[in-house]
């Protein structure tokens, strides 16, 4: 990569969050406190599915694996944020930022594709209950999180391909907390309309591949929630697909904001906000929406405890 570059350094300058010292200090502070609950909240959450049996059912496979994406993305971003508002260290290699943007460009597709497959999943446990275990099978599961994971890394591979085309002859100050890729275009010298382009496509393709299967999805939920007769009854089917719906619209709606427009709308002040929010935010809420909420996690984190009781209780 540093071939392809004509800029004095080996490597790109992060500017980080803000140059205010009183800022960086609250700001170290409080992102160290996101990540910290980012990595309890969802390493805990992995650990529960894990250890409970009763919860070794489709959906809490795919949560699993929403934990463990919502875990790696903060981490891809985190740590080096921390570093540049605690040490000022604003250098970062051109290896490791095109490894960063590389890793959260395929954690992030990821998670689209994960986000569909737990829609379809409350699809088939609400609209055909009789043969859910039939139809979520363990093979079936297995092959949405694989093809997640696979187109994921696909579509990363492809924008990598593109951005290792870029020559930064001026300029290599990014305006950003982390290597991502609307900034980095925005220091090239080349001719970035191709890529630009081509990002917009593959964005376009998973917002659309997603937004049609949760849409098909929720929308046959909602025709089978109003033919129940019981009050109750809805409530309970509704419940169970609200925290998913809300993860959704969340993350949909802030990397939509962000990646689905050209590098002339970019605007440093918007952008920055956003990102943080679903890079570190989100990962840290995705916990919190998805057990609160949900009785089956608390019972199942109890149940954990009991069992730790048990065996911590001295043998007579």
């Amino acid at each position: 990569m540093g071939s392809k570059n004509n800029t004095n350094a080996h490597g790109f300058i992060l500017m980080g969050l803000t140059d205010s010292d009183e800022i960086r200090q609250v700001l170290f502070t409080l992102l160290l406190l996101i990540y910290l609950l980012t990595m309890l909240g969802n390493a805990g959450m992995i650990l529960i599915i894990r250890l409970d049996l009763q919860l070794h059912t489709p959906m809490y496979f795919f949560l699993s694996h929403l934990s463990f994406l919502d875990l790696s993305y903060s981490t891809v971003t985190t740590p080096k944020t921390l570093e540049n508002l605690l040490t000022s260290n604003k250098y970062i290699s051109f290896i490791s930022c095109f490894a960063q943007m590389s890793f959260f460009f395929f954690l992030a597709a990821t998670e689209f594709f994960l986000l569909s497959s737990m829609a379809y999943d409350r699809y088939v446990a609400i609209c055909n209950p009789l043969h859910y275990t039939v139809v979520m099978s363990k093979r079936l599961c297995w092959t949405l999180i694989t093809g997640s994971y696979l187109t994921g890394f696909i579509e990363s591979l492809v924008n990598l391909l593109f951005m290792n085309s870029l020559h930064f002859c001026n300029s290599n100050v990014i305006y950003h907390f982390f290597c991502d890729t609307t900034p980095i275009l925005a220091l090239s010298c080349t001719d970035t309309h191709d890529v630009e382009i081509t990002i917009i496509i593959v964005g376009t393709f998973n917002l659309m591949v997603s937004l049609t299967t949760i849409s098909m999805s929720y929308g046959s939920i909602l025709s089978t929630i109003l033919k129940i007769n019981s009050t109750s009854g809805k409530r309970k089917a509704f419940s169970t697909c609200a925290s998913h719906l809300l993860g959704v619209t969340i993350y949909f709606g802030t990397t939509s904001f962000i990646y689905l427009k050209p590098k002339s709308s970019y605007s440093l002040g918007k952008d920055q906000v956003a990102s943080v929010f679903y890079t570190m935010v989100i990962p840290m809420l995705n916990p919190l929406i998805y057990s609160l909420r949900n009785k089956e996690v608390k019972n199942a984190l109890i149940r954990v405890m009991q069992k730790r009781e048990i065996f911590r209780q001295p043998k007579r």
